[in-house]
């Protein structure tokens, strides 16, 4: 019988399909362009997955618990600021803004950058929003991603998380100290606190810090050849950021370079003394570091830094912060002391697997149902959400069949108890209750389920 014109027409795509999945050409497929590569994850970005949420969830709530102990309310940033925003207050000269940035014209020819650190949004939102005429010292807490354009390593992608507490409006020294003590009592109430060491300086003012960048320059001229290419021209621009360098060839050197607490003005050592007063009432340990200098232009007088005791790869610091009084100013606001810290979360999660510390799961099903049948599917479905409404976590597997197979999946997940209903107990108006540890079973009316689990769980 001849084919219609349809037929061929059809047969003709099933054919040209078949050679581009392979299936005509022995089961080899046809090189594929670019457009149909599977995509795949961009250098330096990386999905959390839920096996590591316990890490993300606790630590996060760690934070919450001590802003609001500590009384600092939370603020939501956005992720795009004007470019300009962290060439003015980062410091044009440095790396992030010379080399690091995710920046771009956007559609309407404005520049703008994805954040690659929070405190110059805070300073401008305060200004923006005229928290200048709240109660100070105005203190805020955040927590969300940050981006930087660098070389991918250990606790620091392209994407990363940090949180943060900024207090502003307050020339205060025991602010610095009770920053540095909350950075500290967070990660005593990880398990970390006795992994970890504080590092403390003072950068001082504009004004003392000026004849010290002379003192450096002397010191590192005739050291020259020795420095990084990074640092040579830092020598020129900012030879404070040389003490930052983790370049081996530059912190061979720097054992006998001049330190800067030995040319701060009065004003500024009594603010740094009274500041390492307060860490000692405080009864806070701490390692005086005169190279410590951070490596953001708006940094001013105390800077601090805390680091694991064991190094972890190439990164050292968990995270810092420290005193930034002309950031405010420099913005276009009034003159606003202000201090703030934050932290890496890839960084500290890395310690704590490192250290194989204990994350208590969240959530851990008491209650695991099973079921066998469609009857009882539909039926567990309903009993799903009256347990639920009563606040007890349950587990289930309806696409699992297999009683052995579901009955596996509750141990695995360690719930107190299995409920399982079958075809029989549907017909009969019951339920099979399993406590797990023991084995022991008992049938009770399925009506009466939910108030039997929740009273078994009180008593547990």
């Amino acid at each position: 019988m001849p084919r219609s014109k349809k037929q061929v027409t059809t047969k003709k795509k099933y054919a040209e399909k078949a050679v581009k999945d392979g299936q005509a050409t022995g089961g080899q497929p046809v090189k594929r362009s670019a457009s149909s590569k599977t995509p795949q994850l961009l250098r330096g970005f990386k999905d959390v997955l839920p096996i590591d949420q316990k890490y993300w969830d606790l630590i996060e709530s760690r934070a919450k618990n001590l802003a609001i102990g500590f009384g600092y309310g939370r603020i939501r940033l956005p992720i795009l600021e004007e470019t300009q925003l962290f060439s003015r207050s980062v410091g044009k000269d440095t790396d992030i803004v010379q080399k690091e940035m995710f920046s771009f014209v956007d559609a309407g020819g404005d520049n703008v950058s994805a954040r690659p650190e929070a405190t110059a949004s805070i300073a401008r939102a305060y200004n923006e929003h005229g928290m200048i005429n709240w109660s100070q010292p105005v203190k805020l807490f955040y927590f969300g991603p940050m981006f930087r354009r660098e070389k991918p390593q250990s606790g620091r992608q392209r994407q990363f998380y940090q949180l943060g507490f900024e207090a502003l409006g307050s020339a205060e020294p025991v602010i610095d100290a009770q920053l540095i003590a909350i950075f500290n009592k967070f990660l005593t109430q990880l398990g970390l606190g006795e992994l970890v060491t504080i590092q403390v300086n003072s950068i001082g003012c504009v004004t003392c810090r000026a004849e010290y960048k002379q003192e450096l320059v002397n010191y590192f001229k005739p050291k020259r050849k020795l420095l990084c290419e990074d640092c040579k021209k830092r020598l020129i621009k900012n030879p404070l950021r040389i003490l930052d360098c983790k370049e081996a060839s530059c912190q061979s050197i720097l054992g006998e370079a001049p330190q800067i607490l030995d040319w701060l003005d009065d004003e500024c050592k009594d603010h740094f003394m009274k500041v390492i007063e307060q860490l000692d009432q405080l009864e806070i340990s701490y390692n005086l570091n005169p190279y410590l200098v951070r490596g953001l232009d708006y940094y001013t007088k105390t800077v601090f830094e805390i680091w694991p005791k064991e190094k972890l790869g190439s990164q050292t610091a968990l995270g810092g912060g420290g005193r930034y009084d002309g950031l405010v100013e420099l913005l276009g606001g009034r003159p606003t002391p202000s201090a703030g810290f934050s932290v890496g979360i890839e960084r500290v999660i890395n310690l704590l697997k490192e250290k194989n510390i204990e994350i208590e799961e969240k959530n851990v099903p008491q209650v695991f149902l099973a079921q066998i049948g469609s009857q009882a599917k539909t039926k567990a479905m309903k009993l799903l959400e009256l347990l639920q409404d009563e606040g007890i976590v349950v587990a289930e597997s309806f696409a699992k069949d297999s009683l052995k197979a579901q009955l596996e999946l509750s141990n695995k997940l360690k719930a107190k108890y299995t409920l399982i209903l079958g075809q029989k107990e549907v017909l009969d108006g019951t339920i099979l209750i399993r406590e797990m540890e023991g084995g022991v079973q008992e049938i009770i009316d399925y009506k009466k389920a939910v108030d039997d689990l929740k009273r078994k769980l009180s008593m547990t």
